[in-house]
């Protein structure tokens, strides 16, 4: 249940509500108290005044006659005692009880809190001056009474109180449950849509009736179901396309196994071998062809992360290796590279798309050619430029020239160097251009790469 956005909708809602309803709770027994006091506090002033008034005169001394309005104001259901005490101020008792304690307050009336017989005791004490035949006097009244009638009031206060704070959670909670099952019976809705889909139907989910707070998640699961169609595209494209090209050779090497098979003249069984080992070296490469293909449609920039790779480095070796072809074809080979050209990216993959070009510009210039290979830094980016003076590709054709098994002349290939370097560089997020090459003949293949 700790993971039911349910439960923590409801908590997150809740839990400030009650926060809220205890502090008001809290607020309102105080309220409570203090009102029950101040009715007690008044009923203990008015029998105190009471009580002062019945203090006479009896020629030389004071005389009270207590009236039992006094304490009948003062009167409990609750088996409340009450306590008075009247005397002269510094002077001897009137009347009443010596349990209660007098406290003289600076200011008449003035309430206190004591003990009598170890109950508490809410008290108030006043002064009343008394004057006759030219002698005065002044008396304290102290009226006393136990809580218990004011506790039970401040109780009779709160409870109500207390239930309607209850009841207004119990209300919030019923409420906000039935309002997130309505409002989230879209997404509900949705979860049924995707739980019964068919594996191959990859139609975006709708988010028309969505709260906008959910529509970023279907639109960012619309995004993946984009890539997964445009993968999944790539893959039948490429099983199709792999198929047709291999199914050729593979036809071709059968043939050449038969007529071996049908002939015992050993220069024949030798010349169709020779033949059947040039069919099984190109199947074999285009097989790797086929494979790197693959590996650079899958390969993804957030894997390269933190593999620093320098360009320079792998220009040198892919040179060196196709030197001897370049000298055999009388093509001029040459480099210029930067030495600060490292960027993030997967090393053997950068090799193969250096590879790549290169090879192609050598085997499409015609002899005493000249192929060119640059490296150079141009702000945060590294540039990548193969050129030729080679028969070059026409513009009409330049983008096509980037899918699998196209080939733009009848020259002998696979038609996937180019599709290969084309991932690749996609993969590293480098952009690929196509220009003319060495003074307008033949081509120039240009790559951004970023640094």
């Amino acid at each position: 249940m700790t993971n039911s956005l349910r439960l923590r909708l409801l908590l997150w809602l809740l839990l400030p509500l009650t926060i809220y309803v205890l502090a008001a709770g809290f607020m309102a027994r105080d309220s409570a108290q203090k009102t029950a006091s101040l009715i007690q506090d008044n009923a203990l002033l008015a029998s105190a005044r009471v009580m002062a008034g019945d203090v006479k005169w009896d020629e030389s001394d004071l005389h009270a006659d207590i009236s039992p309005s006094a304490i009948e104001i003062l009167s409990s259901p609750y088996g409340d005692r009450v306590f008075f005490r009247i005397k002269v101020i510094d002077g001897p008792p009137i009347a009443g009880t010596s349990d209660l304690e007098q406290v003289e307050p600076a200011t008449s009336p003035g309430w206190y809190d004591t003990q009598v017989d170890g109950q508490a005791v809410r008290a108030v004490s006043i002064i009343r001056p008394m004057y006759d035949s030219g002698e005065s006097k002044r008396i304290l009244v102290s009226v006393g009474r136990t809580e218990l009638e004011r506790d039970a009031l401040a109780a009779d206060l709160w409870r109500p109180q207390l239930l309607h704070f209850a009841e207004i959670i119990a209300i919030a909670v019923v409420l906000v449950c039935v309002g997130l099952t309505f409002e989230l019976r879209h997404l509900m809705a949705l979860t049924k849509d995707v739980r019964d889909r068919a594996p191959s139907e990859l139609v975006p989910l709708s988010s028309t009736h969505l709260q906008s707070e959910l529509r970023p998640i279907v639109d960012a699961i619309n995004q993946c179901i984009a890539r997964i169609e445009r993968q999944t595209a790539m893959q039948r494209r490429f099983i199709s396309h792999a198929a047709h090209q291999l199914r050729t050779p593979l036809t071709l090497l059968g043939a050449q196994l038969q007529y071996a098979r049908r002939h015992d003249d050993l220069a024949t069984v030798k010349e169709t071998l020779s033949a059947m080992h040039k069919s099984n070296g190109a199947l074999v490469s285009l097989t790797n062809q086929l494979l790197l293909l693959a590996q650079a449609e899958t390969a993804d920039y957030s894997h390269f992360e933190g593999e620093r790779v320098d360009l320079r480095e792998i220009a040198t070796t892919v040179i060196e290796e196709l030197a001897l072809l370049a000298a055999r074809r009388e093509i001029e080979l040459a480099a210029q590279l930067a030495n600060d050209a490292v960027v993030l990216g997967n090393a053997r993959l950068l090799s193969v798309l250096i590879f790549n070009l290169v090879d192609n510009a050598i085997r499409y210039t015609p002899e005493s050619g000249h192929v060119s290979l640059v490296i150079e830094r141009r702000g945060k980016t590294i540039l990548l430029i193969v050129t030729d003076d080679g028969p070059g590709i026409s513009s009409d054709v330049r983008d096509r020239v980037f899918e699998p098994f196209f080939r733009a002349s009848a020259e002998e290939g696979s038609g996937l160097g180019l599709a290969i370097v084309r991932e690749i560089a996609r993969a590293h997020r480098a952009h690929i251009r196509l220009d003319d090459g060495h003074d307008g003949k033949g081509l120039g293949v240009f790559i951004e790469f970023p640094c």
